[in-house]
């Protein structure tokens, strides 16, 4: 059995690997039909103008989906070893709810468009990266607490320093994007997808677009170390049949057959 099958490990991977993706087509496909710099323009810009808006939009969906289920996963993995420890149980709840908060601004990000619909953009923008900031921050603070029991300590210090990377480049994005916009360089740069490097601006923009990037692939390697906690997790379904049509049956002939349908346990 490959590592990748074992467990739900392969869901953190399809996460990463297809939001990555997401990234990575929809900027070849600007940069071939010369809609942006190839020089780091913001992820945002290369998903624009169609069609790679399109391609830009789609993906991201499916990858707010991933990381719904990634989230409810490492969840309810949480919840299973820790069942009467009450500071963990809420801290886990309290993650739960910023996770599926972030994966709501991704789909934000996906559906208003930077140059359209620029402040909604924006605040799909706070809601993944910093509320997923947090999320990540309570991931860590959990991992320090379920030490040494449950994990070993190294898993706690690639946390911290994934949190790490991801704050500073959260702090470099925003100093630069208000050094950028905040007039000294002209007006309506938000509309502004080709950019000369002897322009005023121009280092101030190649900061910001360069946080960016940083930031998006620090916020999905932070998925990436959840790959060995989840080779040790398998969720299964359980129906109760009530009836054997779906239509109002006697009282006499309903039962309570169970039917398993994927076989596993935490």
């Amino acid at each position: 059995m490959w590592w990748f099958q074992q467990g739900l490990s392969f869901l953190p991977v399809a996460l990463v690997v297809w939001s990555a993706a997401s990234f990575i087509f929809s900027y070849i496909t600007a940069i071939i039909l010369h809609h942006v710099d190839p020089l780091v323009p913001y992820i945002s810009d290369t998903g624009t103008i169609p069609p790679e808006r399109c391609l830009f939009g789609i993906m991201l969906n499916i990858s707010a989906f991933m990381g719904m289920a990634t989230m409810y996963v490492r969840y309810k993995q949480v919840h299973a070893l820790n069942p009467e420890k009450s500071k963990i149980t809420k801290l886990n709840k309290i993650g739960l709810t910023l996770g599926l908060m972030s994966c709501f601004g991704l789909c934000i990000i996906a559906n208003f468009q930077k140059c359209i619909l620029y402040y909604i953009h924006v605040i799909g923008a706070c809601l993944t990266f910093g509320i997923g900031a947090v999320y990540m921050l309570v991931q860590t603070v959990l991992s320090y607490l379920m030490q040494p029991e449950v994990h070993s300590k190294d898993i706690f210090w690639i946390r911290l320093t994934v949190l790490l990377w991801c704050c500073s480049s959260i702090a470099s994005m925003f100093i630069s994007s208000v050094v950028l916009y905040s007039g000294l360089y002209g007006t309506n740069l938000v509309q502004k997808l080709h950019w000369d490097p002897q322009e005023r601006g121009y280092t101030a923009h190649i900061i910001s677009t360069a946080s960016e990037w940083s930031l998006a692939f620090s916020f999905l390697s932070f998925f990436l170390t959840y790959i060995r906690d989840f080779q040790k997790v398998s969720l299964r379904a359980v129906v109760s049949l009530h009836g054997r049509t779906l239509y109002n049956t006697p009282q006499s002939f309903m039962n309570d057959e169970q039917t398993l349908l994927v076989a596993g346990s935490i």
